[in-house]
Parts: C-alpha cells; sequence; structure tokens
C-alpha cells in the first residue's frame, strides 16, 4: 500500500517542475519581446456648441399683464396752488405728511400742500384732530390707518403685530397678550392691507444691477369650504402643497416680490410682472435663478422685442418675425443636481447674453454666478412667518392667510429691520449716555440702503403712515 507522503512529494516536483518552465518560456529581457503594440490616439471629448436662441414666433401671453395696465394710479394735473401762511405764528404741529381725504375738495389726495392745519384732541381723545382750511372739513390724523376707530390701545396693535412679524403664530400672540385668536386675525387681515399700500407706494423706479429669484416650498392648510362653522375653522384644516415666490436684490438686500402660488408657468409670470413694475422702466438688470425653465418664458415675455430676420435667399416668402430678448438682457441659471438628498453637481449656464458681460456686473463685487443671497432669506422667512415653518399647526395656512402674513414680513424685512451685512461704520465711534461701549455701526435696512428712506422706520410710524392715493410730483 503507497503511502500519502508519496503522493505528497509528487505534487510537489510537479509545482517545482511547473515554476522552472514558466520561468524558461518567460523572457527575460524587455527588449526581446517586441515593442508594444501602439495604441490609437485618444480622441478629444467633442464640445457641442450652444444652438443660438430661434425666438418665439408668438409672444408669451401673461394674464397679469392683460388685467392690470397700470397699478399705480395717476395723480390728476395741474396740482392746485399750494398754500404759505403769511399770518400767524409758526405752525408747532407738522401736518406735511397728512391729505385731506374729502372728494369734493381741490386739496384731496395731495399730500404736504399747507392746506392742513392741527385743531386739537377732540373729547380728550389721544390723536389729534385735523382741520382743512378750504373745505372747512375735520378728520382724525388716524383716518385711513389700522388705529381709526378702535378703542383699544395703540400699544397693544403695535405689539401684536410685531409678535406676528417676528414669527409667532396668531395663536401664540392671542395667548400672550390674552385677547381672543379671531380679533389677532383681523388685526392682520387690516395690517397686511395698509403695508401692502406703503411698500407699493415706496418701492417703484428702482434700479438695480441683479435680482435673484427663487421659490420656497410651503405646506399650507386650507380649510374646507362650507364644511365648518366659523368656531370651528381653526381645528379642521386641509393640506395643499404650494410655493412662495421671493424676488431679491442681492446689493442692497431689498425684498422686490414675494408672492404664493403653484410652480407654474402662469405664476412665474406674474412674479416677474411684479417686479417689472417695481423696477424703472428703462431698467434691465442681471436676472439669476435656479434651473425652472419657466423662468426664461417670463422674462422673455416682459423684456422682449419683435426682430425681422434677414432673407436668406432672393426668392420665396419673407422670413416671419420673431420675438427675441432685448440686447441688454442678461440671464444666468445655477443649475444643481442632486441625489439621495445629497449635492453632487453644480453648472452654471448664460441663457441671454454672453458671459462677459454677466461677469462684468459680477466681477467689481467678487461674485460668481449664484443664487446663495436669495436662498439665504429663505431661512428669515420661515423664522419670520409662522405658516411657513415645518410641521406647524398655526392659523392662517391657507393661501389668503399666508399672503396676508408675507405682506407683513415684506414691509417689517424692508423698512423695520436692520441688516448686519449692510451696515456701514461710524468715523467718530457715537458715545452713550451709560457705561457701555460706543457704537460703532450705523445700523440700515434694505430700504436705506436702497436709496428710499433715510431712517430705520419703527413700525408704530408704518402703521400710522396715511398713504396717499397717487404718487405725489416731486419738485413740484
Amino acid at each position: 500500500m503507497v503511502s500519502h507522503l508519496f503522493f505528497y512529494q509528487l505534487a510537489l516536483i510537479a509545482l517545482v517542475w511547473l515554476c522552472v518552465m514558466l520561468q524558461m518560456a518567460w523572457p527575460s529581457d524587455p527588449a526581446a519581446a517586441g515593442p508594444p503594440p501602439e495604441l490609437p490616439p485618444l480622441l478629444p471629448k467633442r464640445q457641442r456648441e450652444p444652438t443660438p436662441f430661434a425666438g418665439f414666433t408668438t409672444k408669451p401671453p401673461c394674464d397679469t399683464c392683460a388685467s392690470t395696465s397700470d397699478l399705480r394710479p395717476q395723480a390728476p394735473y395741474p396740482p392746485p396752488p399750494r398754500i404759505v401762511p403769511t399770518r400767524g405764528r409758526r405752525r408747532q404741529v407738522d401736518t406735511s405728511t397728512h391729505f385731506c381725504p374729502n372728494p369734493d375738495c381741490a386739496y384731496q389726495g395731495w399730500v404736504g400742500w399747507g392746506n392742513l392745519r392741527a385743531n386739537g384732541h377732540p373729547n380728550s381723545s389721544p390723536w389729534r384732530q385735523l382741520l382743512g382750511i378750504v373745505c372747512r372739513g375735520y378728520f382724525l390724523e388716524t383716518l385711513g390707518t389700522i388705529f381709526h376707530g378702535k378703542r383699544v390701545a395703540p400699544e397693544l396693535i403695535v405689539r401684536v403685530i410685531a409678535c406676528l412679524a417676528e414669527g409667532l403664530g396668531i395663536r401664540g400672540t392671542a395667548r400672550v397678550f390674552e385677547v381672543d385668536p379671531n380679533t389677532v386675525l383681523q388685526w392682520l387681515v387690516e395690517a397686511a392691507e395698509h403695508l401692502q399700500a406703503f411698500s407699493r407706494h415706496f418701492l417703484h423706479d428702482l434700479r438695480v444691477n441683479q435680482v435673484q429669484l427663487d421659490e420656497l416650498f410651503a405646506l399650507l392648510s386650507a380649510v374646507k369650504a362650507g364644511e365648518v362653522s366659523e368656531a370651528e375653522a381653526i381645528a379642521r384644516l386641509e393640506r395643499t402643497p404650494q410655493w412662495v415666490w421671493v424676488a431679491l436684490d442681492p446689493e442692497s438686500k431689498l425684498l422686490l416680490a414675494i408672492d404664493v402660488g403653484n410652480r407654474t408657468l402662469a405664476m412665474a409670470q406674474r412674479v416677474v410682472h411684479q417686479v417689472v413694475q417695481v423696477l424703472a422702466p428703462d431698467c434691465a438688470p442681471l436676472f439669476l435663478t435656479d434651473g425652472f425653465r419657466e423662468y426664461m418664458t417670463a422674462l422673455l415675455t416682459h423684456y422682449g422685442h419683435w426682430v425681422h430676420p434677414p432673407r436668406r435667399q432672393a426668392t420665396g416668402p419673407v422670413p416671419k418675425p420673431r420675438w427675441m430678448p432685448l440686447p441688454q438682457l442678461l440671464y444666468a441659471q445655477v443649475v444643481k443636481t442632486v441625489r439621495r438628498r445629497r449635492l453632487v453637481r453644480v453648472r452654471h449656464r448664460v441663457v441671454f447674453g454672453s458671459l462677459e458681460a454677466v461677469n462684468d456686473i459680477l466681477a467689481p463685487l467678487g461674485w460668481h454666478i449664484n443664487t446663495a443671497f436669495v436662498e439665504r432669506i429663505n431661512l428669515t422667512i420661515r423664522q419670520h412667518v409662522a405658516a411657513v415653518g415645518r410641521r406647524v399647526s398655526t392659523l392662517c395656512k391657507g393661501e389668503d392667510g399666508l399672503r396676508q402674513q408675507l405682506a407683513v414680513f415684506h414691509c417689517y424685512y424692508n423698512f423695520c429691520l436692520p441688516h448686519a451685512s449692510i451696515r456701514l461704520p461710524l468715523p467718530p465711534p457715537e458715545f452713550t449716555d451709560g457705561s457701555g461701549s460706543a457704537t460703532q455701526w450705523q445700523p440700515r435696512t434694505p430700504a436705506m440702503a436702497a436709496g428710499l428712506t433715510d431712517h430705520v422706520w419703527t413700525l408704530r410710524e408704518v402703521l400710522l403712515f396715511r398713504v396717499p392715493p397717487w404718487p405725489q410730483p416731486a419738485g413740484v
């Protein structure tokens, strides 16, 4: 019987013999093996030339442009003559910010025309009475504001609106000030209407170099119509997805427009129309957005003109005119690719204009194509608008209620909230009355940075401001 050791030795001898044969068959000199085969040269990656925009054969429709031709009413001309008092002592009460509301008066709607004078406090009222010396009509200084006809303390209304502007919900505000939630809701509706008019009065004929646009997703709750009573409307809500659209000037941090709606072409047309109404007629800034393609059509609708292409041949039909962007229109996109909730790629795309023209605007500021500033304001909106916060159960979660909260935030952010990035250093620091350190910075709001106002407005001043019915002429 053959032992197992014999087979182990035989296998080892076979392995040694195999190694020797492989060593003899493998060439030891690399030159003896011959030159390696030549690989074909790598072809350069084909760069596709961008296809030039061919234009539209028809102008894209805009429902907002068709429904509203001019949102700002025009003043009747010629204005009445100014009244300059020549008798008596100098007036101690300034009435230059008020106007006569009497429709039968020739000075109705004209601010600072010298036709008003103070007439004391009737019945020990906290509000002053004003007299129109032409029509001999009396009215309170709160006419046309949220305080008119209310017997509650004005400070309470101001603090309630301030809490709503700072992000506290309606129910929380009602608990803090021991007020009914429906009362807070009514004050919110009235304040939103007044603050919208206040923003329209100041935001017009602006000149900016660039505008960033973005959309913020919000989960709203709409009350089912006709199924619940007014008392149960707070409890029974139905969720619907909506988007908060924002347009921002990144240099002054001024919020140009804010609206609520679905992510559609009609809504993009509406937001761009609001931006155009705020800007000067001859102002065509650089627009920066994300990759949402409907922005291109909306911008082309409001910044386009008809172009007649040249004939390519002597005979044949005449080419149809094309709706093309204006030569001064610049538009770039920041296209982000997200996979599994992670940002994996960022591309910059110039849609209208050239990259050199875009860099000429951004290079002096040290910036590049981005939408970082408008994306940063999304966090500010979530902090100051309770209905946009995540996983909240605040009142006014419907579309109308959200519009009212955004209207309050729009005015509060532009005129009352100082922004740290646009503050200015004081050459001589201002020393305080106490033992604290000297003030080294001048606080500024976005409205101050844009040149719309010269001071930081308080919320009380904004709510007491009587918005004139039409724009007042300058230098008349």
